[in-house]
């Protein structure tokens, strides 16, 4: 069993809205059930990328689930690259969860040889 099968599903999926538009090349979006976690790693992606000028994100009440992010571009419309960034978590996410997956079976393997209870699930 990985990892990913082992943990339960969320609440609500997320959404996301396009709020304030300034041409295709600046836009607001607005993301609901997320918060820092995504934030900072959308924020960091972006700004890694060349075609942004400006990206920043906010929580705007610790009590609310949502996350307001602003990026602004040069060439590309913010949409498309707010897309490419999605794309780029989740590539990264599922790198991790399988070097993740492959280190845990490694080690259940040695502790199979070794004669040891490996212990989990």
């Amino acid at each position: 069993m990985s990892v990913a099968e082992s943990v339960p599903p969320m609440g609500e999926p997320t959404r996301l809205e396009v709020g304030q538009q300034d041409g295709a090349s600046a836009a607001t979006f607005t993301l609901h059930n997320e918060d820092h976690t995504i934030g900072n790693t959308l924020r960091y992606i972006l700004s890694k990328t060349p075609s942004v000028s400006f990206v920043g994100y906010s929580v705007p009440h610790p009590s609310e689930t949502k996350m307001n992010l602003r990026l602004q571009t040069v060439g590309p419309s913010a949409t498309s690259v707010l897309h490419g960034a999605l794309g780029t978590v989740y590539d990264v996410g599922a790198h991790v969860l399988a070097t993740f997956d492959a280190a845990v079976e490694e080690f259940r393997e040695a502790q199979a040889k070794d004669g040891q209870p490996a212990g989990g699930a």
